[in-house]
């Protein structure tokens, strides 16, 4: 494999990296790595080893750690480096940088200080776990990693109800069981799912079916390695203009306009602005 060195520009290069397979990594990202005059890496273990298996050889350069526990001064030295004229190069520990990644610190830095930023990209979890999901494509919405504790991973998995999209969730493997398990009872247990497992690599899985059957599969039976989650959008209630008017008059009856709204678009699903909108019209009628 020919690598070609080049003169970078002076700024930030985020680059992909594999998220398992190698050989998944393009040539730009290689000529990238081996050109940069400093590397950084969430893990600077996996960027060494990366590099080691392509051949590219870090001639006297340092890898510096950018992670969640790297402070501001880490940052800072990376922008300054590129203001006294060199070129950096940011390798998340797997797939693309900033996606659930410390990356983004680094992103929103240069972006204040008018540094250079550019991208040389690469694989991605999520879009690996669309195409093999199964689930519709057209929309998604990337939740990254629910809350750990439970009360908080319902709250924000109810959150999620009605997006008109597939759903997609990074997870540890070990708390597999309880997300299954919180998504059903937020969501509903005939959603359709996925499980995508150790995407790209040897053990690579994919697991279909509905919300209900993926959590008693995993119940007590945690998997092993890097896990996305996709969940399909829900059937959105259909409420007729009479049902809705029938319900808001009855909500009218006992509570404030507000209230009333409130109970009436969580009682259908319904986006608040539409059953304030309707609950205006009412209004204006008794008016």
């Amino acid at each position: 494999m020919n690598i070609h060195k080049q003169n970078l520009a002076p700024g930030i290069i985020f680059v992909g990296v594999p998220i398992g397979t190698a050989r998944d990594i393009t040539l730009r990202a290689l000529d990238v790595l081996a050109s940069a005059d400093l590397l950084a890496a969430e893990d600077t273990r996996s960027l060494l080893k990366l590099m080691d298996i392509h051949g590219i050889a870090l001639n006297g350069r340092k890898i510096t750690a950018l992670h969640d526990h790297s402070g501001d001064g880490a940052v800072k030295r990376l922008i300054d480096a590129v203001k006294d004229g060199k070129s950096v190069a940011y390798a998340s520990e797997a797939g693309m940088p900033l996606i659930a990644d410390p990356g983004f610190e680094l992103s929103r830095a240069a972006a204040l200080e008018g540094v250079a930023v550019t991208c040389a990209p690469g694989p991605s979890a999520v879009l690996t776990a669309l195409a093999l999901g199964g689930l519709p494509t057209d929309s998604f919405h990337f939740a990254g990693f629910l809350p750990n504790a439970k009360a908080a991973r319902l709250t924000a998995l109810e959150s999620l109800r009605d997006v008109r999209a597939t759903l997609v969730f990074y997870e540890s493997p070990k708390r597999l069981g309880a997300m299954l398990a919180d998504a059903k009872k937020a969501l509903g247990g005939d959603r359709p799912a996925a499980v995508c497992r150790e995407l790209t690599k040897k053990f690579e899985e994919i697991r279909r079916g509905s919300l209900t059957e993926l959590a008693e599969l995993y119940a007590s039976k945690p998997p092993k390695g890097e896990v996305v989650v996709l969940i399909d959008r829900g059937e959105l209630e259909t409420v007729n203009s009479d049902d809705l008017e029938t319900s808001l008059l009855t909500a009218l009856d006992s509570h404030s306009m507000r209230d009333a709204v409130d109970l009436v678009a969580k009682a259908h699903a319904l986006p608040r602005r539409q059953v304030y909108q309707a609950a205006l019209g009412l209004n204006k009628e008794k008016g």
